[in-house]
């Protein structure tokens, strides 16, 4: 009875010893990798299911580096980011011997054998390429701790004031939690406590503006999941502004001053001011729609509505100017008004004064009876006088009831003149006004840029 028991023990401490040797044999020089990870991995010392034995919350460093930035066109609320996370922890589990020669173990091929942190992103878009084996990298060093590194392609859907567009400055947001593990099971933290993302120094960038980011930790008390760790990352766009003033703000501007050459032009030459007018404005109905149809749809005012509308106001008011100059000029003056080119107004009308300065004094009243107040009297005519015409004054010599007032007024301009006036009023108020409208649009909508830049 005690030779079995005894064979039996003797065996037992032969597996035993077969084991421990080949346990230090493993970790020899000249062992792979994988034959060290293969014993680590073993079913009977690790489980990927349970989390890494260790005293507190798990700790997970997490450190972003951007890669490449783009946007499919100015006009969209989509942007295209391309970064390397990094995730680094501690598994006691994974230690191996200072007799290996390597100063890591690249676990690539045991991925799905090894706890890794299931961290999810939330609040952003759509992954662009799935994940495989060559976009991430697993390395285990001889402590024990875990570097995990992939690449990820991340499409965002960002937020915009598209009522300032193309003045606005998008935002998107990203955050990066546990999807299972409250915050007592695992913490993320940022590496080195980073408040803002590292870029590559071979960053690439499509119409794509980064002018600011920033890294925090979620708000736990707009956050529906509060008591799971949570990292947030904020990028703000800028928008290429100087696109903008090429392709639409410095044409625009061209073509509404092209449409007030026409009030340097003869107020009769129709053919000239008719074909500046249309052509500024077909001019621009093609410049505007063309690049409307890359715009985004919103429902509301944007900056770009008004700015269309405004100018196409200066266009219209213009052409409807030379038509009201056109009316009239051609219109048949009054009193048969004599126009004379070049020659001062009131020169023009001096005989017409001098003539009635002269039938004012050979009149009998020539001179004009004062009232008791002192004010000359205006010399009327009179219905009541027989059939011999009579002058008096305006409150003297007939019944107020039976005469009739014709108080003397001044002759009215000749319409050419008018025409000329017009063109010249118009000369200083439309380019006055466009000046104006051209500084409050552009400080107006830049101060929002600025007021969003400051939060």
């Amino acid at each position: 009875m005690g030779q079995p028991w005894m064979l039996v023990r003797a065996a037992a401490i032969l597996l035993v010893t077969r084991q421990t040797l080949a346990l230090s044999d493993i970790f020899e020089d000249g062992k792979s990798d994988k034959e060290i990870l293969d014993n680590l991995l073993r079913a009977t010392r690790y489980d990927k299911r349970l989390l890494p034995p260790v005293q507190e919350t798990v700790k997970v460093d997490v450190s972003v580096l951007l890669l490449s930035l783009a946007s499919p066109d100015e006009s969209s609320l989509k942007y295209e980011v391309e970064f390397l996370l990094q995730q680094q922890w501690f598994d006691p589990r994974l230690k191996y011997s200072n007799q290996s020669r390597y100063d890591f173990l690249n676990a690539i091929h045991h991925h799905n054998d090894i706890w890794l942190p299931d961290t999810y992103f939330i609040m952003h878009g759509d992954f662009k390429d799935p994940l495989i084996p060559m976009h991430f990298s697993l390395r285990i060093y001889r402590n024990g701790t875990v570097f995990y590194s992939m690449r990820r392609h991340l499409i965002l859907s960002c937020q915009g004031h598209l009522n300032i567009f193309p003045f606005d400055d998008p935002e998107c947001s990203f955050s990066l939690e546990s999807i299972s593990y409250e915050m007592k099971s695992i913490k993320y933290v940022w590496k080195n406590d980073e408040d803002v993302l590292k870029k590559s120094s071979s960053l690439a960038t499509l119409n794509a503006y980064l002018i600011k980011n920033q890294t925090s930790e979620c708000n736990h008390k707009n956050n529906w999941r509060g008591n799971y760790s949570c990292l947030g990352v904020r990028l703000i766009f800028t928008r290429d502004r100087a696109f903008y003033f090429t392709t639409v703000f410095i044409p625009g501007i061209i073509l509404v001053t092209s449409s007030f050459i026409t009030f340097w032009l003869e107020w009769n030459a129709v053919p000239a001011r008719v074909m500046i007018g249309v052509t500024t404005m077909l001019n621009f109905f093609t410049t505007s729609n063309g690049f409307r149809s890359t715009l985004p749809v919103v429902s509301n005012l944007t900056a770009m509505n008004v700015w269309d509308g405004v100018c196409m106001c200066f266009i219209y008011a213009s052409l409807l100017e030379f038509v009201c100059v056109n009316y009239v000029g051609r219109k048949r003056p009054l009193h048969n008004v004599v126009y004379r080119p070049g020659e001062n107004p009131v020169i023009q009308r001096l005989p017409a004064v001098l003539s009635r300065i002269g039938i004012i004094l050979a009149s009998p009243l020539g001179d004009k009876k004062r009232d008791s107040t002192g004010v000359a009297n205006e010399i009327v005519s009179c219905t009541n006088c027989g059939p011999n015409p009579c002058t008096h004054t305006a409150n003297n010599g007939c019944a107020a009831e039976s005469c009739l007032l014709q108080v003397r007024k001044k002759e009215p301009p000749h319409p050419i003149r008018v025409a000329k006036t017009i063109d010249v009023i118009a000369r200083i108020t439309f380019p006055t006004a466009f000046a104006v409208f051209l500084i409050f649009f552009f400080y107006h909508y830049s101060s929002y840029t600025h007021s969003d830049s400051q939060k």
